[in-house]
């Protein structure tokens, strides 16, 4: 007897892929996890991953699933609960205070300097399955200021577990279980009332737990020397989060592009931190999926025209714009462009040619972004200095190892500076190479940063 397994999904994640039949994430027949992530996740055509082992011992681990986030605890020591921070009125986490050490290393430093972002594809999963490597990461780099994109990836959802059972020649197809998971990291608020956008969930165990672990997490070091504030998404898989060193506090933290401090973005995806000489915004743009429909093509096209307006409006200081904004601008910033300019969903076709192609690789992606790098005066940090192909350090996103993505990888992950910040950079750099995810902790993205020189007394930003 031979089982094949594959899921009826309304949405999905990296961990529950693991269970799955598909070798990409966005698998056709699961209604299209690309609506509900990054552009990053190409479709794949077939379920083609056998389950080894017994029925019974895969259907235990799916069902355990829903509880995969537990504290750590060290051997032979008893768990104690975290303390965890007060609600805020700002939107913020106060972080223990920051070392003494800490403050004197950035006392000459007026403002941050030094910044890093990431996708990391579920915050909350990264705490759990990769933070010492993550840690080692900030604590060598050292940055002023983390930008955090997708902190939760999935919604509450029910999903059935269907097996094609091999009697004979014949192969039958039959329900072999069902079962419930729910979001990791959503705004706090009950079901069915407004949430709270800059505040963890914890009014179950499974929230608090969660919200016990990830408060575990920032308060050691070297996260500790950091404030954190919250986007965080209502129901569904993005929200952002932007940790800054308690050294540099910001003038104002807003969290939409009318710059309302009160008012978040649907889904979280924007953060606005004020200084006294620029702004740093950190979004996560949404995909511009497949199809002419009202949450793909259609929303794609209204946050490009909002991102041209904002960035023309702000112009009275300069700009770090940072984060998944989900477009390759030109050919040298995918692997494979054929590839991925001829890339289709179950063969459709859009009515537009510059429809087509992979989302964040569609012409007309590239020219909207175009424009607003011209019309808002910024520059790509990383091709200011980066002139030629880097095959191996060059993407910031990576394809599944398994499938006909593999090697495929996208830049799709930015720092955009004002015009005039250009002479001021020092260095970008992406922090994951190769296919095999090298540097990526976790995520199908790695890291990227952005270093400045410091501001002269006499100069003139604004």
């Amino acid at each position: 007897m031979t089982f094949m397994i594959h899921s009826k999904l309304v949405s999905s994640n990296r961990a529950f892929d693991s269970a799955l039949t598909c070798t990409n994430l966005a698998c056709k027949e699961c209604e299209c996890r690309e609506k509900y992530t990054s552009s990053s996740f190409p479709n794949c055509e077939k379920p083609n991953r056998s389950l080894l082992g017994s029925l019974r011992e895969f259907w235990i681990g799916a069902t355990k699933m829903k509880r995969f986030f537990q504290p750590i605890q060290k051997e032979g020591s008893s768990f104690k609960k975290p303390t965890l921070s007060p609600p805020s009125t700002n939107n913020h986490t106060q972080n223990p205070e920051a070392s003494g050490d800490d403050n004197n290393n950035n006392n000459k430093k007026k403002e941050p300097s030094k910044f890093v972002t990431w996708n990391a594809n579920s915050f909350l999963l990264r705490v759990k399955n990769n933070w010492p490597e993550f840690t080692k990461f900030v604590e060598t780099l050292d940055p002023d200021v983390i930008a955090i994109q997708v902190l939760l990836t999935f919604d509450s959802l029910s999903f059935s577990i269907m097996g094609f059972v091999l009697f004979g020649k014949s192969l039958t197809l039959v329900n072999v279980g069902s079962g419930e998971m729910e979001v990791r990291m959503p705004a706090a608020g009950a079901k069915g009332t407004p949430k709270n956008q800059g505040e963890l969930k914890d009014d179950t165990s499974s929230s608090r737990e969660e919200k016990q672990i990830l408060m575990r997490a920032i308060s050691s070091p070297p996260f500790k020397s950091y404030d954190v504030w919250w986007s965080l998404s209502d129901s569904k898989y993005a929200g952002t989060a932007l940790f800054v060193k308690k050294c540099f506090p910001p003038k104002k933290v807003s969290f939409s592009l009318d710059r309302t401090a009160s008012k978040h973005e649907p889904d979280g995806r924007v953060i606005l931190a004020e200084f006294e000489s620029f702004r740093i915004l950190n979004t996560y743009s949404p995909n511009n999926g497949w199809k002419e429909e009202e949450n793909a093509f259609q929303r794609r096209r209204k946050w490009d025209k909002r991102i041209m307006e904002f960035v023309i409006e702000i112009s009275d200081k300069p700009l770090i714009w940072c984060g998944d904004l989900n477009v390759s601008h030109e050919e040298i910033d995918v692997s494979h462009p054929e590839f991925f300019s001829s890339a289709k969903l179950n063969g459709y076709i859009p009515p537009n040619k510059e429809d087509c192609g992979q989302p964040g690789f569609t012409l007309s992606e590239r020219k909207r972004f175009g424009a607003i790098l011209k019309e808002g005066m910024l520059a790509d940090a990383y091709r200011f200095l980066q002139k030629e192909k880097d095959m191996e350090r060059g993407f910031s996103w990576s394809g599944n190892p398994v499938g006909k993505y593999r090697g495929k990888r996208m830049r799709i992950d930015y720092f955009i500076v004002s015009e005039k910040l250009k002479d001021r950079i020092v260095a970008c750099e992406m922090h994951g190479q190769g296919i095999e995810l090298q540097g990526f902790y976790g995520s199908d993205h790695c890291p990227v940063s952005l270093e400045l020189s410091q501001a002269s007394p006499d100069s003139d930003q604004s």
